[in-house]
């Protein structure tokens, strides 16, 4: 009877590789950000990874804000040092320009809710320092309104493939957008914080959930911070113990985010 489960699921993986080969002759794969032949899916092709700027030590130990110069372990940048964020870490995998603002907009405006998976992985490579499987996974939420015209959420596709890699628990029902906010397109830092203002909560009851739990808050991009601030500061009012910040692109400070 073993004899034949095995047989049977070798067969199995015969026909499965057979369809994909067959597939990837009618479709052959392609760059996630242009297009361009790729040697297999859901992969970049040699010019976009070359493109895309991967940001590596040294950088800030808190906002994880690249450094020309190795100044030593754990220097803060002046940011972090002039406002210290009520989160513990921010980790993000590439600076929002070229190929990696690309997938930025095409996970969350063109529906490629397929790019969240790849991109969750190197989010977990990027801060996987900080990442323990006993956390809570939670992604910066959408105000229904906005979720209704979008369909999705692009921050909870890519906490959920976090959160399945880490075998940790994802919750998108313990942190909420109550108030509709103005886009934060074209908006200056103070802006962004005063638009941000008020704008979350934890639903009625929930936060006994939050009691001395870590929690690992992950959006698509880091910007001026104050979405992450303002999630982080009722999620530490409800009773976490430590939250770590992941997203997937960083604006560097100083660069014009009008278009984000």
């Amino acid at each position: 009877m073993l004899d034949a489960d095995v047989t049977s699921s070798k067969r199995a993986q015969a026909v499965l590789s057979f369809a994909r080969k067959a597939l990837d002759g009618l479709l052959p794969p392609s760059c996630m950000a242009c297009d361009a032949r790729t040697e297999r899916p859901g992969s970049l092709c040699p010019s976009c990874w070359s493109a895309v700027s991967i940001i590596e030590p040294p950088y800030c130990a808190v906002l994880g804000v690249p450094f020309s110069h190795d100044l030593g372990v754990g220097v803060l940048s002046a940011q972090a040092i002039a406002d210290p964020p009520p989160f513990e870490t921010c980790r993000s995998v590439a600076r929002y320009q070229g190929p990696a603002r690309q997938l930025v907009h095409d996970l969350k405006f063109r529906d490629r809710t397929d790019l969240a998976p790849w991109m969750a992985t190197l989010m977990l490579r990027a801060a996987r320092e900080n990442l323990q499987g006993d956390a809570l996974v939670i992604p910066v939420p959408l105000h229904p309104t906005r979720l209704l015209s979008r369909r999705y959420n692009q921050a909870a596709e890519l906490a959920r493939h976090m959160a399945k890699s880490m075998r940790a628990e994802f919750r998108y029902d313990l942190l909420v957008r109550h108030r509709a906010t103005k886009q934060q397109v074209g908006l200056l830092a103070k802006e962004r914080e005063a638009n941000m203002r008020g704008a979350f909560r934890i639903p009625k009851g929930m936060s006994v959930e939050l009691k001395g739990r870590k929690v690992v808050l992950v959006d698509d991009v880091y910007t001026t911070g104050a979405t992450m601030r303002a999630c982080a500061r009722v999620l530490k009012r409800a009773g976490a113990s430590r939250i770590d910040c992941a997203t997937f692109a960083l604006v560097a400070p100083g660069r014009s985010d009008a278009h984000i």
